[in-house]
C-alpha cells in the first residue's frame, strides 16, 4: 500500500513581508482581503479611546437629574421596551445622565448581569461602587481553547463515561465560544465568562457576563474616586463594540428566546429549518472513540451507483445543511471535526452513501497533538501557552508585524510576563496558529507544515509562492478524515476505480485514495484555479498511471458530455467534492449568504452534475 512516510520537518522561519494589516492578502501586492475557508478568525479591534468627561456628583441639580434636565419620557420608554426595568433606567440616567447613550447602555447592561432586583440597583451605583471582583487570572482558564474548534486538546480517559461527559461540555463551550464571537466579543472575553457562570450557562448570560467583567477589569485596575468609577468604567468599549451591544440588546431576547438555539426567519419570511451539530463532532464512529457507533439506513433514492461524497463547513448558516440534506436524497449528514484525527481542528459536514462499518484508518496515524506533531517546538513553549492543538488552518497567516509585536511584549516583560501580556499573546497565538521557533519568538506556520498537518505529502504545493499555497492548503480537505471515510471502498474495488472529482482544489480527495491503496484507473477533475490544477497534476505525474482529464469550470460540464464520460469509462465509481465555502464560513462576515450567495450556490451544480451522472449510469 503506497503510503509517504517522510514526514521530516526543517527548521522554520519568520515571515519577512512587510505589511501594515494583521493578515497576508490572498493575491501579491493587493490589499483585497477574502476568507476562503471555515475559519472563524477575526481582526481584534483597536482599544477605542475612553472617555473621562462623563458627568460626576458635582453636576447634579436638587431634583437628582444631571444638570436640572429631566429625560424625555420617549427615551426612558425606548430603554424599557429593550427589556430593561423602568426603575433600572430612572436610576441609571440620576447617575449618568442620558447625554451619551452608549454610557447608558453600557451601565445598563452592565446593572442587568450584577442583578435586576432593587439590591442590585442600590448596591451598585456610583455613589457605592461595589461592583464583583473578579478572581486573578491564574485561576481561569485560558488556555484550553482555539476559537472555532475547543476540545483542549486532551486525551481520553479510561472511564468511558467521562471521557463522553468531558467531549460533551467542550463542545458545548466550544458552541457557546462561537456564539459569541459571532456577536463581536473576543475569545478571552467568550472564555472567562463560561469560566464564572459555567458551560450550561444560557448565551444571555454570558452577554451581561462579559459586560460585567469589562467594567469591573477596568475599575479594578485604576484606583479611583467613586464619582470617576462611573466615567471612565463605563466608556471602556470599543465604538464598534458599542454599536454592536446596542443592537445585541434590541434583538438578543428575540433571536435567542432565553437560550443558544433560537429561530432566525429566512429571507422569505418562513423559519428556517435548523440543524444542530452533535456533540461531540465524531461522526458515525471514528477509530479509537469509545462512544456508541451510529447507524443509519439510507432512503432507497440514496442506493445504487454512483458512491458519492459531498464536504463543506459544518458551522453553516442556519437551514443550509437541512437544505443540502434535502437535495441529497435526505442523507443525514456526518459532522466530524478532525481534531479527533490529526493536531489540527476542521469541523466538516459530510453526506455520502458509503458503508459506514469497516471503516479503517491510515497508516501510520498521524501526529494527535503539537508536539507530538512538531517535537522541536517544545523547547521554546512557554508553559503559559498550553494549547495542545492548532486551530482551523486557514488560507491567510499573520503577517510579520504581528510576530514583531508580540515579541516586542514579551522582551520587554519578566519571566513569566504579567497576566495581560500572557492573554495578548495566547489570543493571537490561537487566532494565527502561531508557533514558537525561539525565545519569545512565535512564527506563523509554514505551508510544508500545514501540508504535513493536512495530511498531504511533503512539498505537495512546492514551487509557488507562499501566499497561494496557504490559499490552496486552506480550502483543501484533511486527508486522515476523508482517507478513513473512503477506506470501505479499498475491498469494494480491488482493480481500481474511476473518479468524477468536482471542486477538485489540490486533490485531497486523490490523496486520500492514493494512500488507501486504491489505484484511480480514471480520474475526471474540475477545478477552476490555475494553481491547484497544476499541484493536482504534477503529484498525479509523479505517483499514478491511470488517466487524467481536467476541466475548468463545473458549470462547462453539460450532460451530453457526462454521459460521453460515462460511456467510455463504463460510469462513475465515485463522485467528491465540496463546493466553495465563501458564503456559508462565520469568518465571511459580509457576504455570508448561505446558498445563494456567488461562490456557494455552486453547491447546485454538484446536484445536477451528480443527477446526471446517475441518469446516464442507469440508461447504460
Amino acid at each position: 500500500m503506497p503510503q509517504n512516510l517522510e514526514r521530516a520537518i526543517p527548521l522554520r522561519s519568520v515571515r519577512t513581508k512587510n505589511s501594515s494589516k494583521d493578515w497576508t492578502s490572498d493575491s501579491d501586492g493587493s490589499d483585497k482581503f477574502e476568507w476562503d475557508s471555515d475559519g472563524e478568525a477575526e481582526a481584534s479591534s483597536a482599544p477605542a479611546m475612553r472617555n473621562f468627561d462623563a458627568p460626576g456628583p458635582s453636576t447634579l441639580s436638587s431634583n437628582g437629574w444631571i444638570n436640572g434636565e429631566a429625560p424625555p419620557t420617549s427615551l426612558i420608554e425606548g430603554y424599557v421596551e429593550m427589556g430593561f426595568p423602568k426603575e433600572m433606567v430612572m436610576r441609571s440616567i440620576k447617575e449618568i445622565g442620558h447625554g451619551d447613550a452608549d454610557a447608558l447602555l453600557e451601565l445598563l447592561l452592565t446593572y442587568k448581569a450584577l442583578g435586576d432586583d432593587d439590591d442590585a440597583l442600590g448596591n451598585h451605583s456610583t455613589s457605592g461602587c461595589n461592583l464583583p471582583i473578579v478572581e486573578d487570572d491564574d485561576d481561569l482558564d485560558f488556555e484550553n481553547w482555539d476559537g472555532d474548534d475547543d476540545t483542549g486538546g486532551r486525551e481520553s480517559s479510561s472511564d468511558d463515561s467521562g471521557y463522553e461527559e468531558f467531549l460533551r461540555e467542550m463542545s458545548d463551550k466550544d458552541e457557546k465560544i462561537n456564539s459569541l464571537r459571532d456577536m463581536g466579543f473576543s475569545e478571552d472575553e467568550a472564555n472567562m465568562a463560561i469560566t464564572i457562570c459555567g458551560v450550561d450557562a444560557d448565551l444571555s448570560v454570558l452577554v451581561d457576563s462579559i459586560s460585567a467583567s469589562q467594567v469591573t477589569e477596568v475599575c479594578h485596575s485604576r484606583n479611583l474616586s467613586d464619582h470617576q468609577v462611573t466615567a471612565r468604567c463605563f466608556d471602556s468599549f470599543g465604538g464598534k463594540k458599542r454599536a454592536r451591544l446596542i443592537e445585541e440588546s434590541k434583538k438578543k431576547r428575540k433571536r435567542y428566546g432565553g437560550g443558544a438555539q433560537g429561530k432566525r426567519p429566512s429571507s422569505d419570511g418562513s423559519d428556517e429549518e435548523s440543524m444542530p451539530l452533535p456533540n461531540p463532532m465524531v461522526g458515525f464512529n471514528l477509530p479509537g472513540y469509545r462512544g456508541p457507533s451510529m447507524t443509519r439506513v439510507l432512503p432507497e433514492l440514496a442506493t445504487g451507483p454512483p458512491y458519492f461524497y459531498y464536504e463543506n463547513v459544518a458551522r453553516a448558516p442556519k437551514g443550509v445543511w437541512a437544505k443540502i440534506t434535502r437535495f441529497l436524497f435526505d442523507i443525514q449528514p456526518e459532522f466530524v471535526d478532525s481534531l479527533h484525527l490529526c493536531a489540527a481542528a476542521r469541523k466538516r459536514g459530510y453526506i455520502h452513501n458509503l458503508p459506514t462499518e469497516n471503516r479503517s484508518p491510515l497508516l501510520p496515524l498521524p501526529p494527535k497533538t503539537i508536539f507530538e506533531a512538531f517535537p522541536h517546538d517544545k523547547k521554546w513553549w512557554p508553559s503559559w501557552d498550553q494549547r495542545t492543538h492548532f486551530n482551523c488552518l486557514q488560507t491567510c497567516t499573520a503577517s510579520a508585524p504581528v510576530t514583531e509585536r508580540i515579541q516586542q511584549k514579551l522582551s520587554s516583560s519578566g519571566n513569566p510576563p504579567p497576566q495581560s501580556v500572557q492573554k495578548y499573546v495566547r489570543h493571537q497565538c490561537s487566532k494565527w496558529n502561531l508557533v514558537w521557533v525561539g525565545k519569545d519568538k512565535a512564527a506563523p506556520l509554514e505551508p510544508h507544515e500545514m501540508e504535513y498537518l493536512l495530511g498531504f505529502p511533503k512539498d505537495h504545493t512546492r514551487g509557488f509562492g507562499k501566499t497561494q499555497r496557504y490559499k490552496s492548503l486552506g480550502n483543501s480537505f484533511q486527508v486522515d478524515t476523508v482517507a478513513y471515510h473512503l477506506s470501505v471502498l479499498r475491498d469494494m474495488f480491488p482493480n481500481g476505480i474511476t473518479v468524477l472529482s468536482l471542486f477538485t482544489s489540490i486533490g485531497g480527495g486523490e490523496v486520500a485514495l492514493h494512500k488507501l491503496g486504491i489505484h484511480m484507473r480514471a480520474v475526471v477533475s474540475i477545478e477552476i484555479c490555475k494553481a491547484n490544477r497544476k499541484i493536482l497534476r504534477s503529484w498525479w505525474d509523479q505517483t499514478q498511471t491511470g488517466t487524467l482529464i481536467e476541466i475548468d469550470d463545473v458549470k462547462s460540464l453539460k450532460d451530453d458530455e457526462i454521459a460521453s464520460y460515462v460511456h467510455r469509462f463504463g460510469g462513475f465509481d465515485l463522485v467528491i467534492g465540496g463546493s466553495p465555502c465563501n458564503n456559508l464560513a462565520g469568518s465571511n462576515r459580509h457576504h455570508r449568504d448561505g446558498l445563494e450567495g456567488e461562490h456557494s450556490s455552486l453547491f447546485y451544480d454538484y446536484f445536477r452534475i451528480l443527477n446526471s451522472v446517475k441518469s446516464a449510469m442507469a440508461n447504460m
